[in-house]
C-alpha cells in the first residue's frame, strides 16, 4: 500500500528542524512602535514592521495547522481596549506544498493596530504591546518570536517611554553584558546594582571563568565534536541502504551502463567515477541549507534538542517510518520530481551524469529517507554544533555508495560475486524498522522528562525494549512475516545468527529490571532515563542519594553557611551525556564522596520548563525598544551560564567560592572518571588550604 501524501512527512520534518535551528541570530524584520491621538480620549496603538527583502510574516488569519499566525495585545494601566487589533498592508496569498494549503502573509511592510482609549483621562497611561510572529523566506524560517514594546500616553496625546526604577529595570540590569542582538558581550562591566544577588541580574562580576584562582594542569576542556564518529556512522547508514531493495538491484544495472554501455571504456569508467562523486555530492549539499543559516545560538540549539513537541515530533516520525521499513507503506517523494530529474539526464556529458546520480537518490528515497532521518535526528537532538555533524555523517553516506559505484565500475567482474537480489533485502529493511522503533521511544522519553511528566519510568523503557528485541528475534527465526515477505521464507545462518544476538541483548536488558543501588547497562547510559525516574525509586531521591540546589543564589547561600565551595552542574533533562556522567562517574567511590561532603552542590537545568514565578522573571533589550522576556527557569540558567562562562554546552562543571570566583578551569562534557577526579580535587584542595 502507497499513501501518495506520506512523503509529506519527511518534508514537514526537514522543514520544522529548518525552522528551529534558524534561532534568532538573524533579525529580518524590524519593529516601529507609535502612538497616534485619534481625539475624544482615543488613541491607536499601532506597531510598523519592515521586512528585508525575501522575508515575511504570517497574517492573523492564516488557516489552521499551517504556519504561525501573527498576534498583537495591547495591555497597561489606565488603558481600555476599543474592538480587536487590525492588520494593515498588502497581503498575498499562496498555496504552500509543505502545509498542503493556503498560506496569507505579509512582504516589504506590513502594520498592527489597536484602538483604546484612557480611563481616566485626566491621568497619563502606560501602554505595553506585545507581538508575537513568525518570519519566513523561501528558504528557512525562523523560530517564533514575542517582542514588547513600552510607551506611555499622556491625557494630552503626546506618548513617551515609560520609565521605570533602575533597581528592577531588565533593561538596566542586563544592558552592560547583552549587545543589540542579544549575544553576550563578553568584556562588559556591569553597573554597582547588578552585583547584588538578586535573581533577576544575572551577570556576577566576581566571575572571571578566563582568571581562575588556579589551574593543577587540567587546563581548558571544551567539548571537542568527534566528526569522525557521524562520518563512520553515515557510512555505515550509507552501506546498510545499499542493502535495501530500493537501491541494491541498481548497483549491477548502474554499473553496467558505464563498463558495457560505453564504446570507450576508459571513459566509461571514468563517467562512473564522475557519477559515484556526484552522489557523493548530492548528499553532502543536503546539509548546506544549516550552514546558510549564519550564527546559530547554542541556547537556541539546546532548546531544540530539549523541545518537548519537537522530541515527540521525532517520536511520530520514527513510528512512521518503522511502518515504511515492516513494508505497510512506502514513503516517497512526488513522482513529479523523479521524472524531471530523469529527463533531465538527456542532457548527456557531465550534466547528464549529475542527473543521473540525483534521480538515483531520488528513487531511493523510500528506503534513504528513514536512515537519513534517524541520522538527522540523532545530530540535531545529540550536539550544539548541528550543521558541522550534519555534513560529516551525510559525507560519509554518501561516501560509502560513492566507493561501492566507483569500485565497480573499475572492477566489474567483481559484479559477479555480489549476492543476487532476493528476500535477503526485505529482511534487511524489517530489521531496520525495529531499530526505527526502538529510537523513536528515545524521543518520546526525552519529552517526558523535559516535561517532567515522569511517565515512561526506566524499567517501563526497558521492558519495551526487551518486547521490542524479543519480536526481532522472533522474526529472525522466522516466525513471523510482514507484508513483503517471502510466504516460505529460508532460515539463513546468518539470520539465526543475528537472531540469537537478539536473545543476547534480551538477557543484557533484563538485569536492568532488578533493583540496584549501582548502575547497569553502561552501554545505554544516555538513552535510558535517570535512576531515579523509576518503579523503585522517586524522582524526589534526587541523584544518587544527593539533593542539589537548583538555584545558584540559594546555593551561594548554602555554601557561605557551610564554608565550601559550590559546584555549578550546568545540566538538562535532556542531556545523555549527564545522565552518563551522573551514573558512570559520579557513583564511583572515591569520586561521590567528594561530591557528598566537600562541596555544595547546584544542578542548574537550562531546560527546565518550570515558569518563573513573577518577581523573578526579567527582560533582555534587544535595542531599538525590542524586549526579550526570560520566563523560565531553563531561560534563567541557559542566560546564566552564558554571561558568565561564555559557555553553552552540557554538562559543563564549574567550581566556585562562596564570593563567586572561579577556582580552576571548567571542564565540559562527558569524560573519564580519573580527569573529572582530578578537576574536583585540584578545585577542592585548593579552596581549604586558602581559605
Amino acid at each position: 500500500m502507497k499513501f501518495s501524501s506520506i512523503y509529506k512527512i519527511p518534508l514537514l520534518l526537514f522543514f520544522f528542524i529548518t525552522l528551529a535551528v534558524s534561532g534568532q541570530i538573524k533579525n529580518p524584520v524590524k519593529f516601529k512602535f507609535t502612538i497616534n491621538e485619534l481625539g475624544d480620549n482615543q488613541y491607536e496603538a499601532v506597531l510598523n514592521a519592515t521586512m528585508e527583502s525575501g522575508w515575511h510574516i504570517y497574517s492573523k488569519d492564516i488557516p489552521e495547522d499551517t504556519g504561525i499566525p501573527t498576534d498583537y495585545k495591547v495591555s497597561g494601566k489606565n488603558i481600555e481596549l476599543i474592538g480587536k487589533f487590525t492588520e494593515v498592508g498588502k497581503k498575498h496569498e499562496e498555496f504552500s506544498e509543505a502545509f498542503g494549503g493556503k498560506i496569507i502573509f505579509y512582504s516589504n511592510t506590513a502594520g498592527f493596530k489597536q484602538k483604546f482609549k484612557l480611563k481616566d483621562g485626566t491621568k497619563p497611561g502606560d501602554v505595553v504591546a506585545e507581538i508575537t510572529y513568525q518570519t519566513c523566506d523561501d528558504r528557512v524560517c525562523l523560530a517564533p518570536n514575542t517582542l514588547e514594546f513600552n510607551k506611555q500616553v499622556t491625557s494630552k496625546g503626546a506618548a513617551e517611554e515609560v520609565k521605570t526604577d533602575e533597581k528592577t529595570t531588565a533593561k538596566d540590569s542586563l544592558q552592560p553584558v547583552v549587545d543589540t542582538l542579544g549575544n553576550v558581550v563578553q568584556n562588559a562591566v556591569p553597573t554597582a546594582e547588578t552585583q547584588k544577588l538578586d535573581p533577576k541580574n544575572l551577570k556576577i562580576e566576581s566571575i572571571n571563568f578566563q582568571k581562575p584562582l588556579t589551574d593543577c594542569g587540567t587546563g581548558s576542556s571544551k567539548i571537542k565534536e568527534n566528526y569522525w564518529t557521524y562520518l563512520l556512522l553515515g557510512f555505515i547508514g550509507g552501506l546498510i541502504a545499499l542493502l535495501t531493495p530500493c537501491v541494491f538491484p541498481m548497483i549491477p544495472l548502474t554499473v553496467s551502463f558505464f563498463t558495457k554501455g560505453n564504446k570507450n571504456p576508459a571513459k566509461g569508467k571514468r563517467d562512473a567515477l564522475i557519477y559515484g562523486f556526484f552522489i557523493f555530492l548530492i548528499f553532502v549539499l543536503l546539509s548546506v541549507p544549516f550552514h546558510l543559516i549564519d550564527g546559530i545560538s547554542g541556547n537556541i540549539l539546546n532548546k531544540i534538542s530539549t523541545n518537548v513537541w519537537l522530541n515527540i515530533a521525532f517520536f511520530i516520525i520514527f513510528i512512521f517510518f518503522a511502518g515504511s521499513f515492516f513494508g505497510y507503506y512506502d514513503i516517497t517523494l512526488p513522482s513529479s520530481i523523479a521524472n524531471k530529474s530523469s529527463k533531465a539526464e538527456e542532457a548527456g556529458g557531465i550534466i547528464g551524469i549529475f542527473f543521473m546520480a540525483l534521480t538515483l537518490v531520488i528513487v531511493s528515497f523510500s528506503c534513504t529517507g528513514p536512515i537519513l532521518g534517524s541520522l538527522l535526528g540523532s545530530a540535531i537532538t545529540g550536539s550544539a554544533n548541528v550543521p558541522m555533524l550534519l555534513t560529516f555523517a551525510l559525507a560519509g553516506f554518501g561516501l560509502a555508495w560513492a566507493i561501492v559505484f566507483g569500485l565497480l565500475a573499475l572492477f566489474p567482474q567483481a559484479l559477479q560475486s555480489l549476492p543476487k537480489s532476493g528476500g535477503w533485502m526485505n529482511t534487511v529493511k524489517v530489521v531496520l524498522g525495529f531499530v526505527e522503533l526502538a529510537l523513536a521511544l528515545k524521543f518520546l522519553s526525552k519529552a517526558d522528562l523535559v516535561s517532567k511528566t515522569f511517565f515512561i519510568k526506566r524499567e517501563l523503557f526497558i521492558g519495551i525494549w526487551i518486547v521490542i528485541a524479543i519480536g526481532l528475534a522472533i522474526y529472525l527465526f522466522g516466525l513471523i512475516k510482514f507484508p513483503h515477505d517471502d510466504k516460505k521464507p529460508k532460515i539463513s545462518v546468518t539470520r539465526k545468527i543475528l537472531g540469537v544476538l537478539g536473545i543476547g541483548f534480551v538477557v543484557y536488558l533484563v538485569q536492568g529490571l532488578i533493583p540496584s543501588d549501582r548502575p547497569k547497562l553502561q552501554l545505554l547510559s544516555g538513552i535510558l532515563p535517570p535512576l531515579n525516574v523509576s518503579y523503585f525509586h522517586d524522582e524526589k531521591d534526587g541523584i544518587l542519594g544527593m539533593h542539589p540546589e537548583h538555584d545558584f543564589f540559594t546555593a551561594i547561600e548554602l555554601a557561605k553557611k557551610e564554608g565550601k565551595p559550590i559546584l555549578i552542574d550546568f545540566t538538562g533533562y535532556g542531556c545523555e551525556n549527564c545522565r552518563k556522567m551522573e551514573e558512570f562517574v559520579w557513583s564511583e567511590p572515591d569520586i561521590l564522596p567528594i561530591l557528598q561532603n566537600d562541596v555544595v552542590l547546584a544542578s542548574l537545568y537550562v531546560d527546565d520548563k518550570e515558569e518563573l514565578p513573577e518577581d523573578q522573571k526579567t527582560k533582555i533589550d534587544l535595542g531599538d525598544g525590542q524586549v526579550k522576556k526570560v520566563k523560565t527557569i531553563g531561560d534563567r540558567w541557559s542566560l546564566f551560564q552564558q554571561v558568565n562562562f561564555n559557555n553553552n554546552s552540557q554538562p559543563h562543571y564549574v567550581l566556585l567560592t562562596p564570593d563567586g570566583k572561579v577556582i580552576n578551569t571548567p571542564v565540559s562534557g562527558y569524560m573519564e572518571k580519573e580527569k573529572f577526579k582530578k578537576f574536583l580535587e585540584c578545585g577542592v584542595n585548593y579552596y581549604k588550604q586558602n581559605k
